[in-house]
């Protein structure tokens, strides 16, 4: 263990470039993932058939395949059909993009489908353009809703960040892959993963509670300081679709 933690003082420098890897893996892939989100979501509540079915067609597509085949088949497939090769960073967001983007679109979807028919219909009463009604009384009530399975979602995108190890990517799980080598200590090296990402995932969660309690408090919904460090419960959805 002793000499686990000395090569780790001694290649913090390395440990430094291996986190900020998997935190902009996490980062660019969740804001990928939730212009998806918003897009498809939105299109599956449109009037246009096609918008409809594409937006059906492209969730269904990505939430039924494998994480992991997809990240490969972006990584190591579309190289040999359009000649260009991506890096896996690129390939990391992407797929985590699609895949988590198509798990919020039902989010949004069903948030805004949750909205009371009595909002929509004080809107057109106010004479408010479609997409007025959509900004000003949908959204703000619908994104208190979805906030709480949009945190899911992060936490197991962050929790899905590891695969980029198996495309060679310099991550966290790499760089504490090649310290377990190098000093032979697994357990240690395996229990200062789990400690980490567990540290991470609950950063996390707290800045989404505290982006719910200003959402809510925007519509004049009471909040209580404890809201912060709540948990969450975790769907089983999102796991499934990074397997």
């Amino acid at each position: 263990m002793n000499d686990f933690f000395s090569t780790f003082v001694d290649e913090l420098p390395q440990i430094r470039a291996g986190l900020w890897v998997t935190l902009e893996a996490t980062a660019l892939g969740a804001l990928l993932a939730l212009v998806l989100a918003f897009a498809l979501g939105l299109m599956a509540g449109s009037r246009l058939l096609l918008a409809r079915g594409v937006s059906r067609v492209v969730v269904e597509f990505f939430r039924g395949t494998s994480l992991y085949v997809q990240l490969f088949w972006f990584y190591y497939a579309m190289p040999s059909l359009t000649g260009y090769e991506l890096t896996p960073m690129v390939c990391g967001v992407i797929a985590f993009g699609l895949n988590f983007g198509a798990y919020g679109a039902e989010v949004v979807r069903g948030a805004i489908n949750s909205v009371p028919r009595g909002q929509y219909e004080a809107a057109i009463a106010l004479n408010l353009s479609p997409a007025r009604r959509l900004w000003k009384v949908i959204l703000p009530q619908a994104w208190v809703q979805m906030i709480p399975s949009f945190t899911n979602l992060l936490i197991q995108l962050l929790k899905a960040t590891p695969l980029l190890w198996l495309i060679s990517a310099a991550d966290l799980m790499t760089v504490i892959q090649q310290l377990r080598d190098r000093t032979g200590e697994t357990l240690t090296a395996y229990l200062t993963l789990l400690a980490v990402y567990f540290a991470l995932a609950y950063a996390l969660t707290m800045l989404m509670n505290l982006l719910e309690r200003t959402a809510k408090r925007r519509l004049g919904l009471e909040t209580g300081a404890k809201g912060l460090f709540k948990g969450r419960k975790v769907t089983t959805t999102a796991a499934g679709g990074a397997g």
